[in-house]
């Protein structure tokens, strides 16, 4: 088995791509709560799981000066959900985790050295947190409607839907469309029901997530694909297929 590093790795917060100003991750974490049940007749503790819950938690860079730089990103500190994306690698097909989370600070230190940095916790809200593969290798630019390199999950097909969340990080044009579409040859595509994203204004940003049925049908091969009318859009999707019937 090839181990790698964590270099070129990236994080998205909320249709925004801050990997130029998080400079760690503390924790990515998932699964179950777990509950003590342990019975009298017990010399150990019986544990059992509970309700599923996760996060991300990271730290980034002061950077006030651009409107899209980490500060102004994150200091809102909003009460909705915020979605955050981790890609280890730029790699299509790469390993991502996604958290669908509210962000619970935005705590800063100034250390000895005049070091302006601050610690974000993103705790999960309605779904834990979910690793996927990239289907973008890094952040996408499509300059026109394109269907995108697809990967290979394998010779079978699963039966138990799928997730994706999308960061559409800028669009110059009318609007552009993000559809997720699966192919049992990798020759003839169909857009995945349930899978087809909002179409995104041009000048916009987005963070969109979905889900299929729980019983849905995911076919060997996945891309991205774009339509709309646009000269540049920026974009990263992260796709999670689903291996067993999950309670999420």
């Amino acid at each position: 088995m090839t181990k790698q590093s964590g270099m070129g790795g990236g994080i998205y917060v909320g249709g925004y791509e801050l990997s130029g100003d998080v400079g760690s991750l503390q924790s990515v974490h998932g699964g179950p709560n777990l509950g003590e049940v342990t019975a009298i007749d017990k010399s150990a503790i019986e544990r059992i799981g509970l309700l599923f819950s996760g996060g991300i938690q990271y730290s980034s860079w002061f950077n006030p000066t651009d409107v899209t730089g980490s500060h102004d990103v994150l200091k809102a500190l909003p009460y909705t959900d915020s979605q955050v994306t981790y890609r280890v690698d730029g790699t299509l097909g790469g390993p991502a985790a996604t958290c669908l989370a509210k962000q619970v600070n935005y705590d800063g230190t100034r250390g000895a050295d005049a070091s302006f940095s601050f610690s974000v916790d993103a705790q999960s809200n309605g779904y834990s947190l979910l690793w996927g593969e990239a289907l973008t290798a890094g952040t996408r630019t499509d300059t026109a409607a394109t269907n995108g390199t697809a990967i290979d999950f394998g010779a079978v097909s699963t039966l138990f839907g799928a997730f994706t969340a999308l960061h559409v990080i800028g669009v110059t044009g009318t609007s552009v469309t993000v559809t997720i579409e699966d192919s049992a040859d990798n020759v003839s595509f169909t857009p995945i029901t349930g899978l087809a994203f909002t179409a995104v204004a041009g000048a916009a940003v987005s963070q969109q997530f979905l889900a299929t049925s729980a019983t849905a049908t995911i076919r060997r091969y996945v891309r991205a694909a774009t339509t709309g009318t646009f000269s540049n859009a920026q974009f990263h999707v992260n796709f999670v297929r689903n291996l067993t019937l999950t309670a999420l």
